[in-house]
């Protein structure tokens, strides 16, 4: 699941749904959202598992919860039930994956730079050495800037697309672009996943989500996966 800007506390610019405790709001504010985001997907708030996002390719795969975010991260893999992993965006990729037959789920903050430095073959190595199966992989990729407006300069779409080819594109002002989404999501295909689901909201378009791009500072969105304890 994704969250968007709306449902929570947070005064502007962070209105209202704000998770990143990192932006420049209230700490006591993004802990009232954070807790409201456990209870709206029925867990206590000490079973979400937080990342300190730093743009990297570091996976780290989680055995139960953790009492601070997990540091210097940008993937979290796990096969424990009940524990909700926690993806924060306000512009990159949110990836979600999950192989259902193994129990293997897996988060990803999937930016310019993780991106183009192979984050996401890491993740699926990571989720099949916890048991999953590539081909039994199925990948969801959450709202982001698109292609249309994610303007960037002509060397860096260049150097990005000869790291992750199909991210290529032209922005609607007729400017260099990154269409990251595509690229990742032609990367995974490529890897032999079950499938790619893709949610064609753009972050700088779509005022009732988060964009750095769009206002910084802002507030920062989450997307979440999780495995029912009971399952």
């Amino acid at each position: 699941m994704t969250t968007t800007r709306a449902g929570g506390f947070s005064a502007s610019p962070y209105d209202s749904f704000n998770l990143g405790d990192h932006v420049g709001d209230d700490p006591v504010t993004v802990q009232r959202n954070r807790d409201r985001l456990a209870e709206g997907i029925g867990l206590t708030p000490d079973r979400l598992v937080w990342m300190e996002q730093i743009h990297g390719r570091n996976v780290e795969i989680i055995d139960g919860p953790r009492d601070a975010p997990v540091p210097a991260t940008d993937a979290l893999v796990t096969t424990v039930p009940g524990l909700a992993l926690v993806v924060l965006t306000a512009d990159c990729v949110p990836v979600l994956l999950s192989d259902d037959e193994a129990g293997v789920i897996a988060a990803v903050h999937a930016g310019r730079i993780g991106a183009r430095i192979g984050i996401m073959p890491r993740v699926l190595d990571a989720m099949v050495s916890a048991g999953a199966r590539v081909e039994r992989i199925g990948a969801f990729l959450g709202p982001a800037a698109s292609g249309r407006q994610y303007e960037v300069p002509a060397a860096m779409r260049a150097d990005v697309e000869a790291h992750l080819p199909g991210s290529a594109t032209t922005t609607v002002r007729g400017t260099p672009g990154l269409d990251l989404r595509a690229g990742i999501s032609r990367q995974l295909t490529e890897a032999g996943i079950g499938g790619v689901a893709l949610d064609p909201r753009c972050t700088i378009e779509d005022k009732t989500l988060f964009s750095h791009r769009r206002g910084a500072p802002t507030g920062r969105m989450a997307g979440v996966i999780w495995m029912q304890a009971d399952a």
